[in-house]
């Protein structure tokens, strides 16, 4: 990747180790390299920290912080994550676990690449983003300014039908190259169950699977950089959210499938929350993070009876309404069962 980050050390792939007996240096044909998907909510907004490097050939600034694995300074993968993104941001993460291992060829697409080929190991870390906790560069930005179509919060997002699905349908319609990877499942359904359309159900957690299907059809801005065969085809191709540098929207996108899955299961919603909150604000934690908008009582019974949270004694005075009670996470239920998360339902969509 070729990109300032504001001043801050430059992340440049290592040379490679070479044997005592070799008296001259080989460009190494593998490097490691270390992502960091950070995801916080801030004033009900999910949002994800980005720092900034000079626009590429499509006018993406925008990348998740990281930098290349160095067994000499790192003695484990997620030390290096963790010098990385203080290095760069300042910040100290918290909760952080290890994502999924990018190692696609081509990732860093550059017409006459022949730079070595960059195996990325991507983490997720959930922190709040309050106060910025130390935060010196980088910004926190909506994870929905790159994926609007993922915002069902006041409905089914426009775009799908204005710009989406219409494209979407008319690639379906082509004959498949023979070049192309070959799917087991038609174009046309891959569609329908990717983006709910003819009446299929909604699936929140798809969010990797719906990238990677604009990015395929050539209707994400990265596939017309990558100069990949389906992008050429467009002469009207939409603008479907910011693009990011390298592969990093497709690291975000397998960011946030994976939390929009693990808080239903595990409680780690809580992580992004303080440690005193309304139920209110634990709802509309949980609306950001999964897109749909949910039923406040049916979410009240939710948490409570599962016993995930526990009130505090005190309430939260709110202008113009009445004293909202306090609650804080019950951590004695990690104890009572294996799986306690916030085993929400969406409400069933409409295309």
């Amino acid at each position: 990747m070729n990109m300032e980050l504001s001043g801050r050390r430059k992340p440049t792939p290592e040379k490679s180790q070479l044997a005592p007996e070799d008296d001259h240096e080989l460009e190494p044909s593998l490097g490691i390299g270390l992502n960091a998907a950070i995801v916080a909510v801030s004033d009900n907004e999910p949002v994800a920290l980005v720092v900034r490097g000079d626009p590429d050939s499509i006018g993406a600034t925008d990348v998740l912080p990281f930098g290349p694995f160095n067994p000499r300074e790192h003695r484990t993968l997620e030390s290096g994550l963790r010098a990385w993104v203080q290095d760069q941001t300042g910040l100290d993460l918290g909760y952080a676990e290890q994502l999924y291992t990018f190692a696609d060829r081509g990732r860093h697409a550059t017409p006459g690449d022949v730079a070595p080929n960059y195996v990325s190991i991507g983490y997720l870390a959930l922190t709040q983003a309050v106060g910025h906790h130390g935060l010196t560069n980088g910004l926190w930005r909506s994870w929905y300014q790159y994926f609007p179509w993922e915002d069902w919060r006041r409905g089914r997002p426009e775009i799908i039908a204005r710009d989406i699905e219409p494209r979407l349908k008319a690639w379906a319609e082509k004959p498949t190259p023979t070049t192309s990877t070959q799917h087991s499942i038609a174009r046309g359904d891959r569609a329908r169950i990717c983006f709910g359309l003819d009446g299929t159900a909604w699936d929140e957690e798809k969010v990797l699977e719906r990238f990677e299907l604009l990015y395929e059809a050539g209707l994400a801005d990265e596939a017309a950089r990558d100069g990949r065969n389906g992008a050429e085809e467009w002469t009207d191709r939409p603008k479907l959210g910011l693009p990011m540098q390298a592969d990093h929207r497709r690291i975000l996108a397998t960011a946030i499938s994976r939390t929009r899955a693990k808080i239903k299961y595990r409680p780690v919603v809580f992580e992004l929350m303080p440690d005193e909150f309304t139920l209110y604000e634990l709802q509309k934690t949980v609306e950001a993070i999964l897109g749909p908008h949910l039923h406040k009582q049916n979410f009240r019974r939710l948490v409570e009876g599962a016993g995930l949270v526990e009130p505090t004694g005190e309430v939260k005075t709110r202008t113009g309404g009445r004293p909202a009670k306090l609650f804080r996470f019950r951590r004695e239920v990690l104890l009572e069962r294996p799986a306690p998360g916030v085993r929400v339902s969406a409400p069933p969509s409409r295309s």
